[in-house]
Order: structure tokens, then C-alpha cells, then sequence
């Protein structure tokens, strides 16, 4: 008998004519026939566990979030948000919200996006503020937006040094006066946000300081203030610190350092570069001296000097011993023979004599009244010679940063050696080796006495302490750790979904089985007399019959597969049969 008459509709035959009867069927009705139906249980678990491997497919699938921005604005995290929405791309909170994350794979990209429409902002607004300005704005308005542009410009480049996150900078500007006691000089304090885990140094923060002084006009360097998120003060202003400054300790680590790589790649390659320990103490000097000299040298021997003037004055006074006269030929005409004296015989002769004495008295008292009467005759003669006088200016200053002292301390490491009975022994150095290391040493750091420099080598025993370095195999590395975390992922959905199907599908299926298989044959048999007048009114309603032969091909399938599944699982049958009987 085949099911023709459907659940909700009857069809029966009154007076010759056919009535149809529609009969509403009600919610509890519906949840009995569901109930009654056994392939709704199979048709739920089915969905169930297509709902639950679509879950761990996802799960398994979904992407690695790393961190797009963290520590945003407001602001700027709503405007990111926004577009991050507008192109569709998922986006999660961590770090209790401060940071936003977005699939790994799309962080370089969305950042070059974002960063094309100027996102983040950060707050700070450069010189493009100057190209909004209205008609007819006011002077003091300018300036103040002048002042906005250039706070602005240097924060986005402070912003770019790799440990800065943020900045922000307060400038306070010169105010010129007349009256140079009433002038103010232009002031700035800079406020820098680092990024964990990082520190400005001291070059740094000066490179900082000079580049802010160096971009306002009349700011000095000492007049630049720079503290970090945690209110640190990171300029410093050397007169307060009794002169101390970084870099110069910095240098005299850096030469430290010098004098001791120096020492140990000398020694390296003689004792090993384990066995040598080396420090250096370096005394540098850092003032800055300058000294002027001159020097005048003795005056050299007078035919050796060189004259640089010579003045010789001469006078003549007194006397008549020039040459006078009238200049001309008869001046230079030299005077005539005097006539020769007359001869007037002896008495002639005496008295030519007593006149001549005479004479020569007269002449004797004329020529010293001639004498008396002649005025003195004067030489003044002045000789002047200027010689040329050594004189030397010199003017020295001193390099800054030069070593005052050198304090080297070095420590060697006993030697490796094999003993008669061929075992491994460590022995000390001897005198000779440790004298031609000391050398070596001095010679390294160019050890010299006028600077009192100390070098001391001591030879004495390291202690060793053991350091194995274990390699992870293969499977330990981090590569083949994250692909075994991948692969699990799809392991365990695989797993889940075969406890699924032998744990609900394949028990449902095969509870439905049974019922399935027993077709109209296995049902509760029932009268002859209403299977024949359920066959008549089957014949009546439908009008074309079944074939005879697919229901009993049909019947004969059912039957095979009822005899399998009895010969599989007989408990399961017995239990049909049980049923039956009760029924």
C-alpha cells in the first residue's frame, strides 16, 4: 500500500459527490509530527556540525593581528577607525584599547595608506597653516599662526628621530625693544614622548637643542629646555653641573676603549683572546689654555747686526783755518817768494841781530795778542747707528682633550701545557715571557715617563666558568614551532570533525536506518478487509497505478539491506523487534 492520502487532507465519498476536508493542523500537532519524524534528529546534529567545522575552519584560518598604532588620540584613533571600516579591513583592540591591530600581513600597506591622508595627525599642524588664512587677518593673528607653523615643523621633525614617538614644542618668542634692559630673548621647552624602552643620549639631546635654536631667530642654546613624557630633564646646562659634560665622558670611554682594544688584539694572537684581560684608566685634560710670549734676544756683535738707520751730524766753530775769500781763480792761486834779507856786514850783523831779536820779541808778543785776540775753534761731531732688535710673539693654545696620564692594567691567563704524563696542566708565565709582554703593552698604548704613565701585567689563573651552548634540533626552532602551530590548528578541526561523525552522525544514521530500511513491509500489519479498501480508494484517487514491479524490487533492496544490517548489528534489531512486540 502506498501513501496517497496525505496527513491534512481526507477525501471520502458522500451521496455520489467528493468533499474535501482541510484540517488546521495546530503548534502541538506540528512538535508531536516532528517529534514522530526520525529524520529531524539527524537533519539538527547535521547542521550542528556543519555549523561547528565552519567555526574551527575559521578560527583555524583566521589571521595573525599584529599592531597597527598604539597610544592614539581620540581623535586620531576615530579618523583611523573610520577609514579602516571604509576599506573593509578587520581591525581588533589590545593592550587594554590603546592599540589598535589589523592583520599582520597589512600593516606596511594600511600605514603607507594612512599616512598618504595624514593619519595619525598627532595633533601637531606645520607651515600648511598659513595657506587658510582669511582676508584681512589681523597682525597679532599672523603672528600667533606663525608661531603655530613653526612649533609644528619642528615637532614633525623632532617626531622623525627614530626614539621619539611625539613631540610637542612651546615657543616663546623675542620681544625686540629700544631700550635693550626692557628686550626679552626668545625662550622654547620641548616635551618628547620616546618609545618604550628608549633613551635619548646626551649627543642626542644637544643635536636636539642646537636644532631648535638654530631654527628661532635670537634663541640661544642655553635657553632651550627639553623633558620627557616622565618629567625628566634631559638638557643640561653645563654651569650648573660644576662644568661636567656628557660627551666628554663619553670621549674619555671612547679612549679608554681605544688603549684596550689596542692592548688586547696585541696580545691575542700570542696568548688568546680568553686569556688576556686588559683596563685602562685615562686622565684627560679638558681646559682650554692659551698662552702669548715675547721674547727680545741680546743685541749681536757690531760687524754681525744688521743696522736698520745710521744719522752723523758734524759742527766747526771758531778759528780762521777755513778757506775764505772770494771763490774764484785767484782764490785757488798759491801766494808768492818772499824776497831774500839784506847781508850788512859783522856790526851790520850784531845789530841785524839785536833787531831780529827784537823782531822776533815783537813777533812773539804779536802773535800771542794775535793769539788772545783769535776766537777758539770748535768740533761737534754725532755719529747715530739704530740696530735691529730680535723680537719674538708667540701665541700657543693648547688642544682640548689631550691624556694627561695612563693607567693600564693587564692580567694574563696561565698557559696550556702537556706534562711527562701527557695530561693538560695550566702553568704559570715566565719572568722573560711576562717582561716581553710588558714591552708589547708599552709600546700599545705609547707609554711615555714624562707623563708618569703606570702599566702593571700580573699572570694568574682565570676561573672558567662553564658555558655549554645547547643547539635545539630541528623541531625546536621558532620556524618549525609556528609551522606546527598551523598545522595543528587544521588537525584538530580534522579531529573534531571525525568525533563528530562517529560520535553523532554515524549513531543517528544508523538508528534511521532500520526504519528506513523496514519500508511498509516491517510496519504493523493491519486488516485484510482496510488494505483492500485502501487499495480501492488509492486506485480511485490516483489514476495513474505504480508499476508492480519497482515496489517489488524496492521491497526486495529493503529486505537485503535489512538482513546486512542484522547480520552487522543484531542488538539493534532485537531492539526493533522489542518494539514491535510491545506495540
Amino acid at each position: 500500500m502506498t501513501d496517497a492520502v496525505s496527513a491534512n487532507q481526507t477525501t471520502s465519498s458522500q451521496g455520489g459527490r467528493d468533499t474535501t476536508t482541510h484540517k488546521r493542523t495546530s503548534p502541538a500537532g506540528l512538535l508531536s509530527q516532528l517529534r514522530g519524524n526520525p529524520r529531524v534528529p539527524l537533519l539538527i546534529a547535521a547542521a550542528a556540525v556543519i555549523a561547528i567545522l565552519i567555526v574551527l575552519l575559521m578560527w583555524a584560518r583566521s589571521p595573525d593581528y599584529r599592531v597597527l598604532y598604539s597610544n592614539l588620540s581620540n581623535a586620531d584613533g576615530g579618523r583611523i577607525i573610520t577609514e579602516l571600516d571604509t576599506l573593509g579591513i578587520p581591525y581588533e583592540f589590545g593592550a587594554g584599547g590603546s592599540a589598535l591591530l589589523v592583520p599582520g600581513d597589512q600593516v606596511h600597506t594600511l600605514r603607507l595608506k594612512l599616512a598618504e591622508q595624514g593619519l595619525p595627525e598627532a595633533g601637531n599642524v606645520g607651515f600648511e597653516i598659513m595657506d587658510s588664512q582669511a582676508f584681512g587677518i589681523s597682525q597679532f593673528a599672523e603672528h600667533i599662526n606663525y608661531q603655530r607653523g613653526l612649533e609644528g615643523e619642528l615637532a614633525l621633525s623632532m617626531q622623525s628621530l627614530g626614539p621619539v614617538q611625539s613631540a610637542r614644542v612651546h615657543l616663546a618668542m623675542a620681544k625686540p625693544s629700544v631700550f635693550v634692559r626692557e628686550s626679552e630673548p626668545a625662550k622654547a621647552s620641548v616635551i618628547l614622548t620616546l618609545q618604550p624602552g628608549r633613551t635619548l643620549g646626551e649627543g642626542q639631546v644637544n643635536a636636539i637643542v642646537h636644532m631648535v635654536s638654530s631654527s628661532v631667530p635670537e634663541l640661544a642654546a642655553d635657553n632651550v629646555t627639553v623633558v620627557d613624557q616622565q618629567g625628566n630633564l634631559l638638557s643640561r646646562d653645563g654651569s650648573s653641573l660644576g662644568g661636567l659634560d656628557g660627551t666628554q665622558l663619553e670621549y674619555t670611554k671612547e679612549v679608554e676603549r681605544s688603549y684596550q682594544q689596542r692592548i688586547e688584539h696585541i696580545l691575542a694572537p700570542i696568548l688568546g683572546a680568553d686569556n688576556v684581560r686588559a683596563q685602562v684608566a685615562a686622565q684627560i685634560d679638558f681646559s682650554i689654555r692659551e698662552q702669548t710670549a715675547e721674547t727680545y734676544t741680546p743685541n749681536q756683535a757690531p760687524n754681525e747686526a744688521a743696522i736698520r738707520s745710521r744719522q752723523t751730524s758734524a759742527s766747526y766753530s771758531g778759528g780762521d783755518g777755513l778757506a775764505m775769500g772770494v771763490p774764484g781763480a785767484l782764490t785757488n792761486t798759491p801766494p808768492g817768494i818772499a824776497p831774500s834779507p839784506i847781508d850788512l856786514g859783522s856790526n851790520a850783523e850784531g845789530e841785524q841781530a839785536g833787531e831780529d831779536q827784537q823782531q822776533d820779541q815783537v813777533a812773539d808778543t804779536a802773535q800771542t795778542d794775535t793769539e788772545d785776540a783769535t776766537p777758539p775753534s770748535r768740533l761737534d761731531r754725532s755719529d747715530i747707528v739704530n740696530y735691529e732688535v730680535d723680537h719674538s710673539v708667540e701665541h700657543v693654545q693648547y688642544s682640548r682633550g689631550s691624556v694627561e696620564r695612563l693607567s693600564v692594567a693587564v692580567v694574563v691567563d696561565y698557559q696550556e701545557t702537556i706534562n711527562d704524563q701527557g695530561e693538560t696542566v695550566m702553568e704559570p708565565l715566565s719572568d722573560i715571557e711576562l717582561a716581553q709582554i710588558q714591552r708589547l703593552v708599552r709600546q700599545a698604548i705609547g707609554f711615555s715617563a714624562t707623563r708618569n704613565d703606570a702599566v702593571e701585567v700580573v699572570n694568574s689563573p682565570f676561573t672558567q666558568p662553564e658555558h655549554t651552548v645547547e643547539i635545539l634540533p630541528w623541531w625546536q626552532t621558532p620556524q618549525a614551532l609556528g609551522l606546527a602551530m598551523t598545522l595543528g590548528r587544521y588537525l584538530l578541526v580534522l579531529i573534531a570533525a571525525l568525533l563528530l561523525w562517529f560520535m553523532v552522525l554515524r549513531p543517528l544514521i544508523k538508528r534511521q536506518a532500520p526504519a528506513q530500511l523496514a519500508g511498509p513491509a516491517l510496519r504493523t500489519p493491519v486488516p485484510v478487509g482496510a488494505v483492500d479498501s485502501a487499495e480501492d480508494e488509492e486506485d480511485e484517487a490516483v489514476e495513474t497505478p505504480r508499476p508492480r514491479r519497482r515496489r517489488s524490487s524496492a521491497y526486495e533492496q529493503n529486505l537485503k539491506d535489512a538482513r546486512e544490517m542484522a547480520q552487522e548489528d543484531p542488538r539493534l534489531i532485537a531492539m526493533i523487534v522489542r518494539s514491535w512486540i510491545n506495540t
